[in-house]
């Protein structure tokens, strides 16, 4: 309560009740900072609740970049990371890397590293190989160009070495006879355990659809797969097609045997049979 002081003639009076005024306790008269304090504590109280709830097993930024590269690196059985694109390479050891492949008809996915920094540098470390291009097969650095280049020298060539079937080559037959379409179909489809024919490459999707199947493939554990760019191959293309009498791309197979498309997989993949389907086979 404040006293009440009439009229205005007696200073003394309205001087002692404003002394009183200001030497009275807070706690009297300070109901809504009390309720403002309150308020403000149990909002502190809320947050860290909240900070003790968030879970302590998200990625940090290494992980996910470490997650990212680990995910390109064996997107492609032969994996190459250069400067440019296989048709326009932009340095001279990225081409000499991409003549030695193509002369020795080894199928190989590509990166340009030039399209992303993170990856560019992230490498670097991941690896523990400063420099550009890199190679991998099946997952491993096989190395750069003077590695590749030694390897091409050994008896059997980069086949051999990297233990991979070569495509599109003229004696790729049995008894040296030219390979016929449906014998090169064949090896490409059981050339990984998962083998995705998509156009474009995982590290860079040339459709809605085989981006959101890479997607769903890059998602799930334990995963690995293989891919193909019939893109770069209309032969590969149109026999895909009668070969396995299905129109359109993306076309995903395991062990050989085709799944289907996009809506097949993504529907194994909700109903849990696509992991099924992988620990089965």
């Amino acid at each position: 309560m404040v006293d009440r002081i009439e009229g205005v003639d007696d200073v003394s009076r309205l001087t002692q009740a404003v002394v009183a005024l200001q030497n009275r306790p807070a706690g009297g008269g300070g109901g809504e900072e009390s309720k403002e304090s309150s308020a403000s504590s149990s909002e502190a109280q809320q947050q860290q609740q909240q900070q003790q709830l968030t879970p302590t097993n998200e990625l940090t930024e290494e992980e996910q970049l470490n997650q990212k590269l680990k995910n390109l690196i064996t997107s492609s059985q032969v994996m190459l990371f250069m400067k440019g694109s296989p048709k326009e390479p932009q340095c001279g050891f990225s081409r000499q890397t991409i003549e030695l492949l193509s002369k020795h008809n080894i199928p190989f996915g590509s990166f340009d590293i030039l399209s992303d920094e993170s990856v560019r540098q992230g490498l670097k470390t991941y690896s523990d190989w400063p420099t550009f291009p890199q190679l991998y097969v099946r997952g491993d650095l096989i190395g750069g160009l003077d590695i590749v280049r030694e390897m091409a020298e050994e008896d059997g060539g980069l086949a051999e070495q990297f233990e991979v079937d070569i495509v599109g080559s003229d004696g790729g037959g049995k008894d040296g006879k030219e390979e016929t379409l449906d014998e090169r179909l064949t090896k490409l489809v059981n050339r990984h355990k998962v083998m995705l024919f998509m156009k474009g490459l995982p590290s860079a999707p040339k459709c809605g659809f085989s981006r959101q199947i890479c997607e769903l493939l890059n998602g799930m554990d334990g995963v690995s797969y293989d891919s193909f760019n019939i893109l770069e191959d209309e032969e590969v293309r149109q026999g895909l097609k009668k070969f396995s009498d299905w129109p359109t791309f993306p076309q995903l197979y395991v062990d050989g045997d085709l799944i289907g498309g996009l809506d097949i997989v993504k529907e194994m993949a909700e109903e849990g049979e696509f992991d099924d389907l992988l620990n089965d086979s």
